[in-house]
């Protein structure tokens, strides 16, 4: 279980902080059936900042998410992999920050495409990426490439009640 090792209270209406379950939780129920967009910020070479939308998912308390071999994030992961991810989570906007590492293993590929295939994405393992016959457009051509964040720090800025703003550090 992901749990973080420091929370810092960011709120400045007196609202107390929010714990991390809020997020991770709905994490947990919402990828990958619900209608999310998550966007990867990334960096290119000459520094300049790169976002795109990446179908992800969180399995096991860690965010996976996919994208194309030749596509501009999956280049600049490359060469720089560190990331961060945001997504509108039912009740908090949240941002994930961290470390994307490409996962190359056959059972962790092939759990991934299970759960991708449960949220209707029907994803098969081929080799050490995965295919279907379609993908979002922003993802390139297949095959598509698995990454894992590794989860530094996550920043949640809640949009119902309990209202509040929290940094989590992991």
């Amino acid at each position: 279980m992901t749990t973080p090792i420091s929370t810092r209270n960011l709120d400045r209406y007196g609202n107390a902080e929010l714990p991390w379950s809020r997020p991770r939780d709905g994490l947990r129920t919402e990828t990958p059936t619900a209608d999310l967009t998550f966007f990867v910020a990334t960096v290119r070479p000459d520094g300049r900042p790169h976002t795109a939308g990446v179908g992800a998912v969180w399995v096991d308390d860690v965010l996976y998410f996919t994208s194309g071999p030749g596509t501009r994030k999956s280049r600049n992961l490359t060469a720089r992999p560190e990331c961060s991810l945001s997504v509108r989570l039912p009740g908090i906007d949240l941002t994930l920050e961290g470390t994307a590492r490409r996962v190359t293993d056959g059972p962790t590929l092939e759990r991934l495409a299970e759960v991708y295939r449960g949220g209707g994405w029907p994803a098969t393992v081929e080799g050490d990426a995965f295919t279907a016959p379609f993908s979002a457009p922003s993802a390139g051509p297949a095959p598509w490439h698995l990454y894992r964040l590794d989860l530094r720090r996550a920043v949640g800025v809640a949009t119902a009640e309990p209202h509040g703003a929290t940094r989590w550090d992991f």
